[in-house]
This record gives structure tokens, sequence and C-alpha cells, in this order.
């Protein structure tokens, strides 16, 4: 028996030490991907600093690379904090989501019920829903610049007119998702900056996201560069918080990614508000929109993952196929958003049936078919 019982501690012994090589093989297989990836992107396109995180089997891996800064030459870490542009929409689309679970917030109803000084008008006749899914009618990508800040944008949208009837053409826009979001913390009668941060952030575990980077974190907030190599960040604009207005960090992102994928442990109404991201309210050229996020059928050729964030795609009408009743999540799904401001660039992407995601910080705005192509080759090694 004593004998049988040496075996038996020897056999899991040698086991665990060849599970411990292979997962420690892994781990230099995807660092020579990463880095391979990853380092001759950074000169191309002139990259001060990146970090990437990866999430598979559970486990987060963190990759850095350069500085957050050209002049401090402080390295980038897992928690240097980059501006993270349009991936703020779908946190403005998960409080939303909340506010429609917790009985505060109906999609369907229409957007001047949460906003008497837009009723009368064409917002009688556009859905919470439409501006959520970017089909009000055509609202623009970016305010008029005379229109670009707080005090103005409202009689702007009360201004504004329809190109087309709601419902029928999506238009990639950051005043119809700002208002969206705008109207989800009315509903919730807070501020948008005071919702995100005091509920919503901490009930998603964040710790290191913020719309106004607190001044004892200013030091972890990277430097960003245009696109001539000048320092820039963020400036103030019309619902800039509900757009585009998110800083955080790689270790934060990728647990985002992680209750994304796997939100059982949330309370309920959190958990209902990420199944509401995920669903699918319409079909347009090859994507599937849902809140914020936009889905693929998984896997997905690189051609197709790139045209889905491409430029015609972000600047041009496209009519849209709505999805009768709308499709609930689906594990065999890439679900993906990318995220720009003048100075940084940014890409998140997972796949929840095989339980891998990546997330790309970096301090420069670079094409966003660059950050698709590293994404997709370091998923797809993951992914074997």
């Amino acid at each position: 028996m004593y004998e049988k019982s040496l075996s038996r501690v020897r056999n899991v012994t040698i086991f665990a030490l060849l599970l411990g090589a292979g997962n420690c093989m892994a781990a230099t297989g995807i660092r020579q991907v990463v880095d391979a990836t990853v380092k001759p992107l950074m000169q191309q396109q002139a990259i001060t600093g990146l970090s990437v995180a990866i999430m598979q089997n559970g486990q987060a891996q963190y990759f850095n690379y350069g500085a957050a800064s050209k002049n401090g030459q402080q390295p980038v870490t897992e928690n240097t904090l980059f501006e993270i542009g349009s991936v703020s929409k779908t946190f403005t689309a998960t409080l939303a989501g909340y506010a429609q679970a917790t009985g505060k917030l109906k999609l369907q109803a229409p957007a001047s019920q949460y906003l008497p000084a837009l009723r009368g008008g064409q917002f009688d006749h556009i859905s919470v829903l439409n501006l959520g899914t970017y089909t009000a009618g055509g609202l623009p990508l970016q305010f008029p610049q005379e229109a670009d800040s707080a005090d103005k944008m409202l009689s702007y949208f009360q201004h504004w007119k329809a190109d087309f009837a709601p419902g029928t053409q999506r238009l990639y826009s950051n005043p119809s998702l700002g208002l969206f979001g705008y109207l989800a913390a009315q509903s919730l009668g807070q501020p948008f900056d005071q919702s995100m941060e005091k509920t919503l952030l901490p009930k998603l575990g964040l710790k290191h996201t913020y719309i106004n980077v607190p001044n004892a974190q200013m030091s972890l907030y990277a430097q960003g560069y245009d696109k001539d190599g000048k320092p820039v960040r963020v400036g103030p604009g019309a619902l800039d918080s509900e757009a585009y207005g998110v800083k955080s960090s790689a270790s934060d992102l990728i647990h985002y990614v992680q209750v994304n994928m796997n939100p059982a442990n949330l309370e309920k109404p959190l958990q209902q508000a990420i199944a509401s991201t995920h669903t699918g309210y319409y079909t347009v050229d090859g994507i599937t929109q849902g809140l914020g996020w936009e889905m693929y059928p998984y896997p997905i050729k690189l051609d197709a993952l790139i045209a889905g964030n491409s430029t015609p795609m972000a600047m041009e009408p496209h009519k849209v196929n709505w999805l009768t009743p709308p499709q609930p999540p689906h594990a065999d799904t890439l679900v993906n958003k990318t995220g720009s401001t003048n100075g940084f660039g940014a890409y998140v992407a997972y796949v929840p049936s095989r339980g891998i995601g990546i997330v790309i910080l970096a301090n420069k705005n670079y094409p966003n078919a660059e950050r698709v192509k590293a994404a997709h080759a370091i998923l797809s090694a993951m992914d074997q």
C-alpha cells in the first residue's frame, strides 16, 4: 500500500512538473509572438510606448514596451494610464445596460422621454436604442466645432435635422453614443461622471480606470503624441466623457475583458447589463452591432476584421438589417472595439468561447488596421 502511495505521489509530481514546463514553454512561445508582432509595429509607426495584456485560461499576462513619455523615459507598465478613446463607449453602454436592468431606462422609449428639453422635436421619434446603435438618422461623427462644448450641445440637438429615417442607416457618431450615455445618467439621477466613477467602475472591480485622473495618479498617466510627434492629451468637448473620455491601464482593461467573458461573479443587474451590450441588434456588412461592442462570427479572417474597423465603416452611412427579436449573446463570437484620441490608440478584442482576449494600448494614434493585424496575429497564436 505504501509503495502504491509513493507511486501515486511520484506520478502526480511528474505530471505537475510536465504541466509547469508546458505552461513555461507556452508563456515563452506567446512572448515570442508578441515581441515579433509589437516591436516592428512600434518602429514602423514611431510609437513611444505600448502595453499588451492577454487573457488565456483565466490568467492575465502583460507585455510592456517603450516609455510612457519621451522626456521622462519612465517605462510603460501594466499600470500606466492611457486614453482609450472610443473603447469608452463600451463602458457607457454598460452603464445604460445597468440603468435598463435596474428599471430606470427603456431602450425602446423615445430619447426625449429622459430629457424634457428635447421634447416636441425629432427626438420624440428617435429611440434611446437608436442613439446607442448609431441609427438616429445621421448624427455626424463629431460635433461641429461651434457646438462642441457642454453649454452648446443641447441647442445643437434641438436644431439638428435627420438625413434619413431613424433606424434605417448606421452612421458611427460620437454625438449619438454620447447622448445615449447622457440619457442613461439622467435616468439614474446622477451626472455621468459620478455614475461611472462612483457606481459602475467599482462594481466592475476596476480600481485604475477614470474619467478624471486624480492628482495622485497623474504620474502614471502616459503622455500622448500626435502624428507629428508633438505631445497632446484629450481636451474637453461636448459629451466627451460619454463618447471617448475614459483613461485606463492594461491591467484594468484585461480584468474588464475577463468580466465581460465571464460575469457570473457580478451582481445580477450588472450581469444583465453586460448581456445587453453583447446582444445583437442588427447586422451591417458582416458586423453584428451590440451596445458599444461590435461582433463577428468566430473564427474570422483578418481581411473581414480590418474591413469592419475601417475608415469607410466609421465615416459613411450603411443600411442596417435589424434582428427581430434581438440576438442573445453567442459564445462563438469575436467581440471588439477600437478607440482613439489625438495622442492615443487602443484596441480590445476577446472570444468568450475560447476564453481568450487582448488589450493593446499605445500613446500614439496609429491606423486601426495595424492594431487589428497585431491583435489578430496574437489571438491566432493563442488559439492554437
